[in-house]
């Protein structure tokens, strides 16, 4: 049976950003956990060794592959800054389109550093990620 690799853990969120070997990569990461701490309400968590998650759901696909994954969560790479939010969600293309320069992929949305997007986008990406996954995987 297939295990998923990206499970919450102990490690510290702390010492995981001081491993970031750029000052100024280093500096945005303490700045996107406050905001997604304070905008998503959850304490930050390590997901597998690089991943800063907030919150969980747990989703079952109708194929029946099933697990647990952050609501929302970050992981500074060393390239760029990889933000994950929800995907299926018509909102969240429209979010996109104001956020400022980024890449995005199927799940993942990449930006090089904070001064290039629009903080209040992200706050909202944030905040409609949290929403479409509780709707759609409800608590039981």
């Amino acid at each position: 049976m297939y295990e998923l690799k990206t499970k919450p853990n102990d490690e510290s969120v702390i010492d995981f950003i001081e491993q970031v070997e750029s000052p100024k990569k280093r500096e945005d990461a303490y700045r996107l956990l406050d905001i997604f701490t304070e905008t998503s309400g959850y304490e930050a968590t390590m997901w597998g060794p690089s991943i800063i998650g907030f919150g969980s759901y747990h989703y079952k696909y109708s194929t029946g592959h099933e697990g647990d994954a952050p609501l929302v969560g970050f992981s500074p790479r060393k390239a760029r800054f990889s933000l994950y939010f929800a995907t299926g969600d018509t909102d969240r293309e429209n979010l996109l389109g104001k956020l400022g320069k980024h890449k995005a992929g199927k799940a993942c949305v990449y930006v090089n550093k904070l001064a290039d997007i629009d903080v209040e986008i992200l706050k909202d990406l944030i905040r409609r990620s949290i929403t479409f996954l509780r709707e759609t995987y409800p608590e039981k």
